[in-house]
């Protein structure tokens, strides 16, 4: 079983920072592409931004710039730096991950997701 446990979420005022983080455990072969997105009630949940085992990095138009994803593979964790908050970047985090199992079956994984408001 794969568990992807995030934390890191809270208030934060207009123009902060926050960095959310990701744990994968369990037991599996690797990891390829690990992913945040987020989601607010009503929306369609949203990409915000995803990297690859081989480092490259990929950010939703309306996070660029201000957002920058990393990944420990070592660790089995990704992290996402949040710059210049604004309050439309408030929602719910959600770590995302694709995991190739030592089966050789590759799955997507959820994190729980941690929430992130932006208010002054």
């Amino acid at each position: 079983q794969v568990q992807l446990v995030e934390s890191g979420g809270g208030l934060v005022q207009p123009g902060g920072s926050l960095r959310l983080s990701c744990a994968a455990s369990g037991s599996f072969f690797s990891i390829n592409v690990m992913r945040w997105y987020r989601q607010v009630p009503g929306k369609e949940r949203e990409l915000v931004a995803a990297i690859r085992s081989g480092g490259r990095e990929d950010y939703g138009d309306s996070v660029k710039g201000r957002f920058t994803i990393f990944r420990d593979n070592a660790k089995n964790t990704a992290a996402l730096q949040m710059n210049s908050l604004k309050p439309e970047d408030t929602a719910v985090y959600y770590c995302n991950a694709d995991v190739k199992l030592i089966t050789g079956y590759e799955y997507r994984y959820w994190g729980q997701g941690t929430q992130v408001t932006v208010s002054s």
